[in-house]
């Protein structure tokens, strides 16, 4: 008896020693110490009083009774509904983004372990000083140089998705001038609050635009040759920083045309209009490189199964040029799962980017400057489209339906609408050799998207002394 009694002893003391260490960690993680500094980086630009999301998610009063929808929304990690909204996949690919709000693996982890252990409020004295936002502020690039309004449109609740074109607006430009950036915000009188819809997309009207700007002569004629496309606006979607040495000209005379508008109802009758901001480059300004729209997928011939999951679709795309990616974008619809960018350059076979999707809120994916892929001409570019057309995907309204190419939300695109930059030979290489002395690169360090930096390093080519033997 003596004897199981000391082993029983003996496994209850063992037992614990398991479980403390992880009890002590749940007592580790508090409010203020640990999950308030989440909050305030990559989440209370949206959830706070006048943000775009459903609830505010600054005082702890107002975070903890969330904590499981929270600790559920951030696991989602990369896939539809996940928060922050990113769902840049961090298992395979170039892992450095511009303004990546994502969260790692251990935060996720802590507001996991938060939720489950009490929601401890922890010590006032370990909280972060409190952001200050400016609610009149709401352009999240600076206020542009040049806004450009598009005409009200007028959404009936419960009305069926619509697309077509509306109106052209001049510009009002008087003189040619580089764009820096451009931001597309979507006002109308939906208001933000209390009855703010749980999805960004639940919020406007506007689902996608594909857009340009035409150079108008003196009566109004549009002058042949002239346009400008414009990345693509879509619901949620950030804006658009172009690459320093590849900003696109706004032309004098310039006007707003679209003939690809894509409506839909959010619930409510709404009248709304898009603001274009743009903002210039100082004057003299002169850009290295020619910038340009992503046009690689395939709008004509999707076939989408109805009651099926884990269809894929996809696009090749040989480059005739020296192409610098600056961002990926998927753009899917409804069935859309996630996306995934490849490049093949002889026998190299290489992944770039994969992304959840979101239809709900769609992001573009700019990479950091030393990380955006080099790719020689002859590159060829492969994008791959996973779709999940059943009612396990929250976004189909009925999953027994087949669905073909379109602009509706019923039906489907599959299409990359990221942006690159092209060069010639000579600015190739001193773009490598920049990326090389930066990163400070060595013949067994590997680059993901770049096939030819390394291959001075690798295989020195002797120069010629211009004679003979």
């Amino acid at each position: 008896m003596r004897i199981s009694s000391i082993m029983s002893k003996g496994l209850l003391l063992a037992f614990f020693g398991m479980i403390l260490p992880s009890a002590t960690l749940a007592q580790e993680i508090t409010f203020h110490k640990d999950i308030e500094p989440i909050l305030q980086r990559s989440c209370q630009t949206c959830h706070r009083p006048s943000g775009v999301a459903p609830m505010p998610l600054i005082e702890y009063d107002q975070v903890a009774p969330y904590a499981g929808l929270i600790e559920y929304k951030t696991g989602l990690r990369d896939r539809a509904g996940a928060m922050p909204p990113w769902y840049a996949e961090k298992d395979v690919g170039i892992q450095h983004y511009k303004d990546d709000p994502s969260l790692s693996d251990e935060e996720i982890a802590a507001i996991s372990t938060w939720a489950r252990s009490g929601t401890p409020k922890g010590d006032i004295a370990d909280a972060p000083e409190a952001l200050v936002f400016d609610d009149v502020t709401k352009w999240k690039l600076g206020e542009p140089d040049l806004i450009v309004n598009t005409e009200d449109f007028f959404m009936e609740s419960g009305r069926p998705d619509w697309w077509g074109e509306i109106p052209s607006i001049s510009t009002g430009l008087t003189e040619d001038r580089y764009v820096k950036s451009i931001e597309i915000v979507e006002v109308n009188d939906v208001g933000v609050g209390a009855d703010a819809s749980d999805t960004v997309g639940g919020l406007y009207i506007f689902h996608h635009m594909i857009w340009r700007t035409e150079v108008l002569d003196e009566n109004g004629e549009i002058i042949p040759g002239e346009a400008v496309n414009w990345p693509v606006h879509e619901v949620g979607r950030n804006g658009d920083v172009f690459d320093p040495d590849a900003g696109p000209l706004l032309k004098a005379g310039s006007a707003f045309y679209t003939d690809s508008v894509h409506m839909h109802s959010n619930g409510r009758d709404t009248t709304g209009h898009l603001q274009l901001g743009f903002t210039f480059h100082p004057e003299g300004y002169e850009p290295k490189y020619r910038s340009r729209v992503s046009s690689l997928g395939n709008g004509v011939d999707i076939s989408v199964e109805g009651n099926a999951r884990d269809q894929e679709l996809h696009a090749y795309q040989v480059l005739s040029e020296n192409t610098k990616i600056i961002t990926f974008e998927p753009h899917l619809h409804a069935p859309g799962e996630r996306m995934c960018l490849e490049a093949i350059w002889g026998y190299t076979v290489e992944t770039l980017s994969c992304v959840g999707y979101d239809h709900n809120w769609v992001r573009g994916y700019g990479f950091e400057d030393d990380y955006t892929p080099l790719l020689p001409k002859g590159t060829v570019l492969h994008i791959t489209g996973y779709f999940d057309n059943t009612s396990v995907n929250m976004n189909v309204p009925d999953a027994r339906n087949w669905q073909g190419s379109g602009n509706r939300s019923v039906t489907n695109m599959f299409i990359d609408l990221g942006s690159r930059v092209t060069m010639t030979d000579e600015q190739f290489e001193e773009e490598m050799e920049k990326r090389r002395k930066n990163l400070n690169l060595g013949a067994n360090d590997h680059v993901i998207g770049c096939p030819l930096c390394l291959a001075p390093l690798v295989w020195p080519i002797a120069e010629s002394s211009g004679g003979s033997e």
